[in-house]
């Protein structure tokens, strides 16, 4: 079995390291819907250079298309596939089902990989996306070595697996924390990584400092051979953001192992972790792959960023120059003056890169060392010494902290993949028209009372489906106790999340077999985003009980759910977690015969809009008041975190807890529109959902939230979190500064 080796290249010189050091395959994204959009990416002609250089050398060229997309960027989407597909890359890596939905409808050819952010664990998920052209799938990092043997074994999929890199302290895809904090969002590659900063624990001894949710970064050097034998067909390295000497160390390492380990495994592993010992990066975990220790995961000790410790700046001084050149146009010379450092193991010198990080953790910056200067003294015990003084922004002071990201002994010149001339390379994405789209059902909301459509049409417009999603307010819930409590304003319906706590009541094998105070055709339960290769099966089994028990409604929000649930004539509701955040993702979902949709926590009044014609919004429902999970985690927190809630050095404030098998961040300030109801009523939607998950309602909040959305009153103290002004975007901002 032939094992690729897959590399990063967030520019032209990481390409350079990674096929020279053996790289089969590179995947990178260009300037637009790719994961990774603080990094350089690649032009149009680069793009079509590198497919075309690399075709020759026999080695492949992936694509990232691994965001979800608005409405109003569909078109735009629709040129760039159609671009794609007349340069002809190896495959194309996504995340939104509405770009599946329009490459399997327009562009066949295409060779579709599921994104790491379409939160693939199971082989229940591989195999629903794999009848819609999904042909190979990059597997959520939260898996174990036995999970992903037993995932190979039962999906037709290839399987492509992270092997080294930075995690993300969350479920893969469903990171919430930089979208609330800014609309950010981690779904469109602006994350902000709100993991790696400095927050305050409110701890019963005091408040205490400290980066909690930042993780090591991922090395599985040591289980090559084991990946292998598992049936693994990719092994990837994580580092479109990374140094080309990063990428070519890295690429090396595992290059070694690969083509080594049936000789000597031991030898080869150690040679690899060799390696690796340069790759100046953070401390290293094998993450879930054989354990499940937040202590092997996290370090509230370590800074957020990657290097060698150099130390702190205890003095800094100017000498004769005090600008530099600086890195961008915006930016074209920098104020700088020189640093003394204390507390480190390395002197550092001329030509080497570092990290500079402010120590109220709101500044970090790479920066080459451009000058040192060396100054005569004499120590304490009376001898001469010397003091090195290296050059640096004049941002940052005594007090912040100093890493090493690379020497400059450690460059390396690598022959260029490229051609010198890019002349030749001149295709671009055209200016065509986005083929029209047709949902069920497609019609205004007058037509929708009197017309109907196909056999869809007829289930979306039937009485018996009207009854089933009326109109009115929705409740969720995490546990039993809530179920009574809500009684108090009793809503139309509730949908109740499946766990440990309602688990057993739901199948009604509790202890006490109490009968729930909801009729089973008002209960809709609402499945877990993340569903594990380990858990998948007992779900499965656990759901057909369920509905022998009569139980026919529920919110999905895997493509697991899909395989499990699919031909039971149920009523399947599409949850926030699928993001249907454009109409293509809806069409995708309809032909998976769901047919009611939970709009996504993050999406915006204005592309509600755009997604939901007026004769499909009784399809809708809105959540109108929710505490979102910013962080889920496949982990429970180190026993050492003895606190509820923390804070950033904005004041913003969070809650976190700990299940049996995971753990969550909720912000204490809760999403709320309820205030907007009347005028989305207007408008023809008519569905809002109250979602107290994760968290215990009182009897009199409960009501009061309730005589909000009852009264079309502002909730005090809430956020709209992306409502208003959608999510972040750079391009928009620029225009909108171009207009005053």
């Amino acid at each position: 079995m032939n094992i690729e080796l897959l590399a990063p290249a967030g520019n032209t010189e990481a390409l350079d390291a990674a096929i020279n050091e053996g790289a089969d395959a590179a995947y990178l994204g260009l300037k637009t819907f790719n994961a990774r959009m603080r990094s350089s990416n690649f032009a149009w002609s680069q793009f079509e250079a590198t497919v075309d250089s690399l075709h020759k050398r026999n080695k492949k060229v992936y694509v990232t298309v691994n965001t979800v997309l608005t409405e109003e960027e569909t078109e735009k989407m629709y040129r760039f596939l159609k671009y794609l597909d007349s340069i002809g890359p190896d495959g194309i890596i996504v995340q939104d089902l509405g770009v599946v939905q329009m490459a399997k409808t327009h562009f066949p050819k295409l060779k579709l990989h599921a994104s790491t952010q379409m939160n693939i664990a199971s082989a229940k998920a591989a195999n629903a996306l794999s009848r819609f052209g999904i042909s190979r799938v990059v597997l959520a990092r939260e898996l174990s070595l036995k999970e992903i043997e037993e995932v190979n074994l039962n999906t037709s999929c290839e399987l492509e697996v992270f092997v080294h890199g930075a995690l993300c302290v969350c479920q893969s895809g469903l990171c919430m924390f930089s979208s609330y904090l800014g609309g950010k969002s981690a779904n469109r590659g602006m994350c902000a990584q709100a993991c790696r900063r400095l927050y305050t624990a409110h701890t019963p001894q005091g408040d205490k400092d400290g980066y909690y949710f930042s993780p090591h970064d991922l090395q599985l050097i040591d289980y090559v051979p084991d990946l292998i034998k598992a049936g693994v067909s990719s092994f990837k390295i994580e580092g479109r953001m990374k140094s080309a000497e990063y990428v070519g160390t890295v690429v090396s390492a595992y290059r070694h192992v690969i083509d080594n380990w049936e000789n000597s495994k031991k030898e080869a592993v150690e040679t690899g972790r060799r390696i690796l010992a340069g790759d100046f990066a953070r401390k290293k975990t094998s993450f879930l792959f054989v354990s499940s220790k937040a202590e092997e995961i996290l370090n509230p000790n370590q800074a957020g960023g990657t290097g060698i410790f150099l130390g702190t700046i205890d003095k800094t001084a100017q000498f004769k120059i005090k600008e530099v050149e600086g890195k961008t146009k915006e930016d074209p010379m920098r104020k700088v003056h020189y640093a003394l450092l204390k507390g480190g193991s390395y002197t550092p010198d001329f030509g080497d890169s570092i990290r500079l990080h402010t120590k109220d953790d709101r500044g970090r910056e790479s920066w080459k060392i451009q000058d040192i200067r060396i100054e005569k003294s004499v120590s304490k015990k009376g001898g001469p010494t010397e003091e090195v003084w290296i050059q640096v922004p004049a941002d940052f002071g005594i007090g912040d902290s100093v890493y090493l990201l690379q020497t400059k002994s450690m460059s390396k010149r690598y022959a260029p993949v490229l051609p010198k001339s890019l002349s030749p390379f001149r295709k671009r994405p055209g200016d065509d028209k986005l083929p029209e789209l047709k949902l069920y059902p497609e019609l205004s909301a007058a037509e929708a009372k009197n017309k109907q459509e196909d056999k869809r049409g007829k289930k979306i417009l039937s009485k018996s489906n009207i009854d089933i999603f009326p109109d009115g307010l929705y409740v969720q819930v995490s546990s039993i106790s809530s179920l009574h409590t809500i009684l108090s304003d009793r809503p139309v319906r509730v949908i109740i999340n499946l766990n440990e706590d309602t688990k057993e009541a739901l199948a009604g094998t509790g202890k006490i077999d109490r009968p729930l105070p909801f009729s089973k055709r008002e209960i809709f339960i609402s499945l877990d985003p993340f569903v594990g290769q380990a858990e998948s099966d007992e779900l499965e089994i656990y759901l057909l009980s369920l509905i022998e028990k009569g139980f026919t409604q529920f919110v999905i929000n895997n493509p697991a759910h899909i395989t499990m649930l699919k031909n039971k004539n149920l009523n399947l509701v599409a949850g926030p977690y699928l993001y249907g955040f454009n109409r293509w993702a809806v069409k995708w979902l309809q032909e998976n015969n769901i047919l009611q949709f939970v709009s996504p926590i993050e999406n915006s009044q204005k592309n509600l809009e755009n997604v939901y014609a007026p004769g499909m919004r009784k399809q809708v429902l809105i959540p109108v008041f929710a505490y979102p999970a910013l962080f889920r985690m496949r982990f429970t927190l180190p026993k050492t975190y003895d606190f509820l809630y923390f804070s950033d050095k904005q004041g913003e404030a969070f809650k976190t807890f700990s299940t049996p098998s995971s753990s969550f961040v909720l912000p204490e300030k809760p999403f709320s529109i309820t205030d907007r109801i009347g005028a989305l009523e207007k408008k023809g939607f008519d569905k809002f959902l109250l979602d107290f998950s994760h968290t215990e309602i009182e009897r009199t909040e409960y009501r009061y939230i309730v005589g909000s959305c009852r009264k079309g009153t502002l909730l005090e103290d809430t956020s709209r979190f992306n409502w208003k002004e959608g999510f972040y975007d750079p391009a928009k901002i620029e225009a909108r500064k171009s207009k005053l």
